[in-house]
């Protein structure tokens, strides 16, 4: 018996190690995923007069996010203790991802996707908090952001396990990548009445008011699969070619608030998946 009760004890912990996650596979898919489709960098760290990122301060915040409804400073995410993340818990890192609050209780509003961010996987999330631990500390205070527009009580009810998609359903994946992780459909869906219309999930001209110190306004493209308006007619490598490089079909050079500088480390077989869903879509006209 006392055998037995041995191997039953051994065959657990082996069951227990196996289980546990590979800190730095950990490391290397947060590092992935900030680095690409998640593109944490895009806002976070602050940019020269030129629109390129400012040295030394990768992730340090300050990047100002101007709209009508808000006058937005992207915060420090960096390590540094006082005017970062740095104190902050795995747990408390990933509410504020996922759920939109801060340690102190308070609610993070948009431009963060929260909405997209409540469907990130638990394995994606704690390896984006892994990789974050392993940004150097920056200090630097930021402005806290001015809203014209109340914020919501909550952005839902508290999550509980988001398991993983399966890489093998390419189009479960595709729209998990794009959405999720990518937060795509945040601006290329058109708004009505102060919300995004999922209906036209897509389609396009949402307005971005002089982003990243452009002169004029941005307007994002309809992703659907609409013939003309749409992406329809291009090839996957076009479409490839867009979300990486930054250049449409016809030659033209794509607004820069899209993270190109990231997306280009997206792998191929992320975006083979992203280029699934985005065709899945129903083709939408202009209204």
């Amino acid at each position: 018996m006392r055998r037995l009760t041995i191997i039953f004890v051994f065959s657990f912990v082996l069951i227990a190690c196996s289980a546990a996650p590979d800190p730095d596979a950990l490391v290397t898919r947060g590092a992935y995923l900030v680095n690409g489709i998640v593109a944490c960098g895009n806002c976070h760290t602050p940019r020269n007069a030129d629109a390129t990122a400012v040295e030394d301060m990768r992730l340090a915040g300050g990047f100002l996010i101007e709209e009508p409804a808000f006058r937005a400073y992207a915060p420090n995410i960096t390590q540094d203790i006082e005017t970062g993340i740095g104190s902050w818990s795995d747990e408390e890192i990933i509410r504020a991802i996922r759920e939109g609050v801060r340690p102190d209780g308070t609610i993070i509003g948009p431009p963060m996707p929260i909405p997209s961010y409540r469907g990130m996987s638990d394995s994606d999330v704690r390896a984006i908090v892994a990789y974050l631990r392993t940004v150097a500390p920056v200090r630097n205070v930021v402005s806290r952001t001015v809203y014209n527009i109340p914020l919501p009580e909550s952005w839902g009810p508290p999550l509980g396990t988001v398991a993983d998609v399966s890489r093998d359903d390419s189009l479960a994946y595709g729209t998990y990548f794009g959405n999720a992780l990518g937060h795509c459909m945040e601006c290329h869906t058109p708004m009505s009445e102060g919300a995004f219309d999922f209906s036209r999930t897509g389609a396009g001209g949402f307005v971005l008011h002089k982003p990243f110190g452009l002169e004029l306004a941005a307007v994002a493209a309809n992703i659907t699969p609409h013939p003309e308006q749409g992406i329809g007619e291009w090839t996957d490598d076009e479409i490839k070619r867009a979300i990486t490089q930054g250049i449409s079909s016809d030659g033209r050079k794509l607004a820069p608030i899209m993270a190109f500088d990231y997306y280009q480390n997206i792998s191929e077989e992320d975006l083979d998946a992203l280029i699934v869903y985005l065709r899945s879509l129903p083709p939408q006209p202009p209204e």
